[in-house]
């Protein structure tokens, strides 16, 4: 393995607190020479804050490692893309160079919790009604906080699909191309990458699709997907991210944590 390839909410911290052993996992992958990206399908704010927020919690990346479903959506739209955005309002520098006029080719649809009403909704039905493709920088269900669970970017987007009879492009996790762009800027093919999460519906599904090996923690999402029958498909599975260093130092020869 040349890069590790790591889930941020659930994995690196959670509910707001950061996982005990996380900084010093991730001290110990660098020491190890390994290249590190840190994924997040994060849509409600800049990068530059994530950074600056992981700092906060003892977490200390650099701005290149980080990998949001932002940076792949810049990836896909081209120079003639005409959008209607549906994303938070700190994303609005993040998409200042996209022509946001009609006649729309995609609708792009992220956090957009503070806009979000029928005006904006019923705008972007009719911009796929005429053509557009509906583009989804994530489709999460719901997602942690330390007040408890909230309501995602997956049910908006469920909505367009189901009123405009579509299916959405998503840029971000659980996309197999998220990854790969990810190894890709790391330098290595994502089959020299290990994909560490919590939720085995994008981290672990993700990955496998894409060709990496990976990892499970019993962090974060784990208990509620292990409570629904989520089946644990990682190729390994470990108690934390602080048990990553081991499992990597030892080829990945330990044997499998029973789930």
């Amino acid at each position: 393995m040349r890069a590790v390839l790591l889930d941020l909410e659930g994995t690196l911290y959670a509910r707001g607190a950061p996982i005990a052993g996380a900084a010093e996992a991730i001290g110990a992958l660098r020491s190890r020479g390994l290249a590190l990206r840190f994924l997040t399908n994060t849509d409600s704010k800049p990068g530059a804050r994530i950074v600056e927020e992981l700092a906060g919690l003892g977490l200390a990346i650099r701005p290149e490692e980080l990998f949001t479903p932002v940076v792949a959506a810049k990836a896909l739209l081209t120079s003639g893309s005409r959008v209607y955005l549906m994303v938070a309002e700190a994303l609005a520098d993040e998409f200042a160079g996209v022509v946001a006029e009609p006649p729309y080719t995609h609708v792009l649809v992220g956090d957009c919790r503070e806009t979000l009403d029928y005006a904006l909704l019923d705008g972007a039905f009719g911009a796929l009604r005429n053509g557009a493709e509906l583009v989804a920088l994530q489709r999460g269900r719901y997602f942690k906080r330390a007040d408890g669970d909230h309501l995602d970017t997956g049910a908006i987007v469920a909505a367009l699909e189901y009123a405009a009879g579509c299916t959405a492009r998503v840029v971000g996790k659980p996309s197999p191309d998220f990854f790969r762009l990810a190894a890709r800027s790391a330098g290595v093919d994502v089959a020299e990458c290990v994909v560490v999460g919590d939720d085995v519906t994008t981290d672990v599904a993700g990955g496998r699709a894409a060709g990496a090996v990976t990892v499970r923690v019993r962090t974060g999402k784990y208990a509620d997907q292990r409570a629904e029958g989520l089946a644990d498909a990682a190729d390994h599975t470990v108690g934390s991210v602080a048990d990553l260093p081991d499992l990597i130092r030892s080829g990945g020869s330990s044997p499998r944590s029973p789930s």
